[in-house]
C-alpha cells in the first residue's frame, strides 16, 4: 500500500460528542445510575455520531474527522488506545465501567487528576505514567468509529491525540514522562498501519504542545519522532495538527519530515509571512484554521480569503479549517430564537462555523464572484456590530478611568487577620464548604416552571427560599463553622450573573462540554458590562438570618466570569476584566452594607486563561490579579475575602495567588494529594488556605480516616491557625446523601484534627 496524497479542502479539526441536546450526558448519567445498559448508551452514542457525519457530509466538508468522540474525555481514550489506565482499576473487568472508574472513581478506587485543557475550560484526565506502566495498543474503538463512518460512506479522517502531546500532558511518577516516548512510537507506526488497512487515506495526529514552549531537545524530539512515523510507505497520510497558537520553531522542525500535511491556527497570533516563506511546505498540504473554533464571532470573511491567498502560493495545497475542534462551542445558532437580533446576526456556532469554512474553501478554489452573497452578508453584520451604541458605555469608562490608585488596595494582611479573628471568632481548623449544594428536582422543576409562566417570580422565591433554609439546617445540624445559602437559585456561577449585567447575552441552548457529562452555557459578552442591580444581596441576607453564624456572600470573580463566556474580540480582554471587576466590585460593598462578614469571589478560571507562551504571561497576570483586587478591595479591613480555584497546574501561577490577597484561598487539591501547597510555600505564601481535603468530582464518600490523612499532610506545609477544612469544590453535582455523609465525615476529622 502507498501512501496517498489525495489532498481535501475544507474540513474541522474535531467534534462536539455531547449532542445537540445533551443526549449523551443524559444516556450516560442513566448508566451510571443503572437505568440504561452499555447496549443502550452506546446505541445513543452511535446515533448522535451517525446524525453528525450526515449533518457535514450534507455541508460539503470533503474530510471529516473520526474518533474525536469520547464518552467522557480524549486524552482519556487516548490512555486506553495506549493501554495506560492506572494498575488500580486494572481488575475491574468490564471495559466501560474499567474507563469511567478512571474518569471519575468509584467506592474503592480513585479517579485520575483531572486540570484544564491547554488555556481553555475543557477539563483532561491527567494520564499517570509510573515505572511499571507497560504500553501496548488497544486501537478497537477507533477502528470500529473508522469502520462505522466508511460504512456511512464518509470521507473519514481519524484523529488521534499525538504521543509528544500526550507524554508532556501526562504525570510521571519518577522521571520525566517525555522519556518515555521511544516506547510509545512504535506503536504509533503499528497504529497508522492498522489505519491505513481499514481504509484511512488521512490521519490526524493532534499535536497542541507545540504551540508552546519547547527546549531546542523538545524540537528535536519533533523532528525525530515524525521522521520516525513517516518512514515507510504502508501507512496514510499523516496531517499534524497544532492549535491554540504558533508553533513558532516547532514548524520548521515538522515541516521538515515526511508528513503530508500540517494544520496550524491562523486565529491565534502568528507570524503569517514566517508561515508563508517556509520553504518546507511546498509539497505538503497546509489546513489553514482561519474560522475560530473556540469563540462564537462571525468569521471576517475577507481577511480570510486574504490570509489563504497568501498561504496559497506557499504550500502544496491549502485546506479551508476550524483553527480547533468545535468541541469547545455550541452546535447551532438555529434553537436561540430569544437572542436579540442584531447580535445573532454576528455570532456563529458549530453549524455556521462548518458552512463558513465551506463558502470559504469555495471562495478561494472558485474566486470571491461564488461567495458574493456571504461577503455582502457578513460585511453587512460587522457594520452592524461596530455602529452598535451597547459597545461602549461612557458612564462605565468614566468610573473606570476616575478611579485611583489605590482602589485595588486593602491593608496588610496581618493587620485583616487580626481583626477579623476579633469579628468572627472561629476555632482552629474552621470547616466550610465552597458555595453550591445539590441542585435538587424540586429545584429544577420550580426553575422550569418559572419559565414556563406556571409560576410566578413570589412563588419562585418562596421555594427557592425553602431550599436555602433546608441548606442551612443541614449546615447547623452538622456542626460546619462557616455556612453557605447553597446557591438554589443559580443555574450556573457565570450565567447567573452575566443574566444581571449589562453587555452580556445568554443562550437558550448553547451547551458546552467543560468535562465529562458537565455542561455549561457559557454567556455572550458583548458590549460594555454595567451591574443593574444588587444581584446576590436578598438571597444572601436571608440566609443569614436563619444562622448566628457567619454565612458567606457567594459571588464570581472577574476573570473566571471571561474565561466561561464567549468574549468581546473587539477589544484587550483586560479592559473587558475591569468593567466585570467594577460590577463585582459594588456587589461587594452591599453585602457588606447589608451585614456580611465574609464574601467569597470565586477565581476558578484564573489559572485556564493563562498565555501559553512565557512571554506572554506577566501581562495577563498583571490585569487578572488586578482586576481581582479591584473587586475586593471596597470592603473594610474587617470584611474577610475568600476566593477558590479550581483544577489547575498552580505552580505555574503561584506568585499570582498570592498576588490576589484573600485573607483566605481554597484550593482543589484532592486528586493532586496535596502537592500545591508545598508551591505556596515555596512562594512565601502566608494567607489562610483550605485545600480540597477530599474529591466532589467523584461519588465516594470519604471516610474520616481519609479525610483525616489530609488534614495531616496539609498540617505538615501551613499552621493550623491559617488552615481551613472544606471540600475542594462546590457540591451541586452530588447527590443529597452523599453530601451529608461526607460532610458529616469531615466535620469529625477536622474537630479531631484541632490542637
Amino acid at each position: 500500500m502507498t501512501v496517498s496524497q489525495t489532498p481535501f479542502t475544507a474540513t474541522v479539526l474535531g467534534l462536539p460528542r455531547v449532542g445537540p441536546r445533551r443526549e449523551l450526558k443524559r444516556a450516560t448519567e442513566s448508566y451510571w445510575a443503572g437505568r440504561i445498559d452499555a447496549v443502550a448508551l452506546h446505541r445513543v452514542a452511535a446515533d448522535l455520531r451517525e446524525a453528525q457525519y450526515a449533518e457535514l457530509t450534507a455541508a460539503g466538508l470533503d474530510s471529516i474527522p473520526v474518533g474525536t468522540f469520547s464518552y467522557y474525555d480524549q486524552v482519556l481514550d487516548t490512555a486506553v488506545l495506549l493501554g495506560a489506565l492506572p494498575e488500580r482499576v486494572a481488575g475491574i473487568a468490564d471495559p466501560l465501567d474499567r474507563y469511567f472508574a478512571a474518569a471519575r472513581g468509584n467506592d474503592s478506587v480513585e479517579p485520575l487528576e483531572m486540570t484544564k485543557w491547554f488555556d481553555t475550560n475543557y477539563h483532561y484526565l491527567v494520564p499517570e505514567i509510573g515505572p511499571d506502566t507497560v504500553f501496548s495498543l488497544h486501537p478497537e474503538k477507533l477502528l470500529d468509529e473508522l469502520a462505522e463512518a466508511r460504512g456511512f460512506g464518509v470521507p473519514a479522517r481519524p484523529v488521534v491525540v499525538g504521543p509528544i502531546t500526550f507524554l508532556k500532558l501526562a504525570k510521571a511518577t519518577e522521571g520525566a514522562a517525555l522519556d518515555r516516548l521511544g516506547e510509545l512510537v512504535p506503536l504509533y507506526r503499528e497504529l497508522l498501519r492498522k489505519l491505513a488497512a481499514a481504509g484511512a487515506e488521512w490521519v490526524q495526529i493532534d499535536e497542541p504542545s507545540l504551540v508552546t514552549d519547547l527546549t531546542d531537545d523538545e524540537i528535536a524530539l519533533v523532528r525525530s519522532t515524525y521522521t520516525e512515523l513517516t518512514a515507510g510507505e504502508d501507512r496514510p497520510a499523516v496531517l499534524v495538527a497544532t492549535y491554540f497558537g504558533d508553533p513558532g520553531p516547532a514548524l520548521a522542525a515538522l515541516a521538515g519530515t515526511d508528513v503530508e500535511g500540517i494544520a496550524l491556527d491562523f486565529t491565534a497570533p502568528i507570524e503569517l509571512s514566517a508561515v508563508a516563506s517556509l520553504p518546507a511546505l511546498a509539497g505538503k498540504l497546509l489546513v489553514a484554521g482561519v474560522v475560530d473554533g473556540r469563540n462564537v464571532w462571525r468569521a471576517n470573511l475577507d481577511d480570510a480569503l486574504t490570509t489563504l491567498g497568501t498561504l496559497l502560493g506557499s504550500a502544496g495545497g491549502v485546506a479551508v479549517s476550524s483553527s480547533c475542534s468545535l468541541l469547545h462551542v455550541p452546535y447551532s445558532l438555529e434553537p436561540e430564537t430569544g437572542l436579540d437580533a442584531r447580535l445573532r446576526a454576528w455570532l456563529a456556532f458549530g453549524a455556521e462555523k462548518v458552512a463558513e469554512v465551506r463558502v470559504l474553501a469555495t471562495g478561494l478554489h472558485q474566486g470571491t464572484e461564488a461567495i458574493a452573497d456571504e461577503l455582502a452578508a457578513a460585511r453587512a453584520a460587522a457594520t452592524s456590530r461596530t455602529e452598535d451604541p451597547r459597545l461602549a458605555d461612557a458612564q462605565v469608562r468614566a468610573r473606570l478611568a476616575a478611579l485611583g490608585p489605590d482602589a485595588a488596595r486593602r491593608a496588610p494582611a496581618d493587620e485583616r487577620r487580626a481583626v477579623q479573628q476579633a469579628r468572627l471568632n472561629l476555632p482552629p481548623l474552621p470547616t466550610t464548604t465552597i458555595g453550591s449544594y445539590p441542585q435538587t428536582s424540586a429545584i429544577r422543576l420550580a426553575r422550569a416552571a418559572l419559565r414556563k409562566g406556571e409560576i410566578d417570580e413570589a412563588e419562585y422565591t418562596a421555594r427557592m427560599r425553602s431550599e436555602i433554609a433546608d441548606v442551612v439546617a443541614l449546615q447547623e445540624k452538622l456542626g460546619l463553622d462557616v455556612l453557605v445559602h447553597g446557591e438554589p437559585e443559580r443555574n450556573d456561577m457565570v450565567q447567573y450573573f452575566a443574566e444581571q449585567l449589562d453587555g452580556f447575552a445568554a443562550t437558550e441552548n448553547g451547551w458546552v462540554q467543560s468535562y465529562g457529562t458537565r455542561c455549561v452555557r457559557p454567556p455572550i459578552l458583548f458590549g460594555d458590562v454595567a451591574r443593574r442591580a444588587p444581584m446576590t444581596v436578598d438571597w444572601i441576607t436571608y440566609a443569614q438570618s436563619l444562622t448566628d453564624k457567619p454565612v458567606k456572600g457567594m459571588l464570581t470573580g472577574p476573570v473566571t466570569i471571561l474565561a466561561w463566556s464567549f468574549v468581546r474580540d473587539d477589544q484587550p480582554l483586560g479592559e473587558s476584566a475591569r468593567q466585570v471587576a467594577l460590577a463585582i466590585r459594588d456587589e461587594t460593598v452591599d453585602l457588606q452594607s447589608a451585614g456580611i462578614r465574609i464574601i467569597q469571589v470565586d477565581e476558578p478560571a484564573l489559572r485556564e486563561l493563562l498565555p501559553l507562551r512565557a512571554a506572554d504571561q506577566p501581562a495577563y497576570l498583571d490585569w487578572s490579579v488586578e482586576s481581582f483586587r479591584l473587586a475586593t478591595s471596597g470592603v473594610s479591613d474587617a470584611t474577610q475575602i475568600h476566593t477558590h480555584l479550581c483544577y489547575s497546574e498552580f505552580g505555574e501561577v503561584i506568585d499570582a495567588i498570592a498576588g490576589l490577597d484573600a485573607d483566605v484561598t481554597s484550593i482543589e487539591a484532592a486528586r493532586s494529594h496535596m502537592e500545591v501547597l508545598d508551591d505556596l510555600n515555596a512562594a512565601g505564601f502566608d494567607l489562610g488556605v483550605g485545600p480540597g481535603v477530599y474529591d466532589i468530582h467523584s461519588p465516594r464518600v470519604p471516610s474520616v480516616e481519609e479525610i483525616t490523612v489530609s488534614l495531616r499532610a496539609a498540617l505538615k506545609a501551613v499552621p493550623a491557625e491559617r488552615l481551613w477544612v472544606n471540600p475542594d469544590c462546590g457540591l451541586k453535582t452530588r447527590g443529597q446523601a452523599e453530601v451529608e455523609a461526607s460532610l458529616a465525615n469531615l466535620v469529625e476529622a477536622a474537630r479531631a484534627a484541632r490542637p
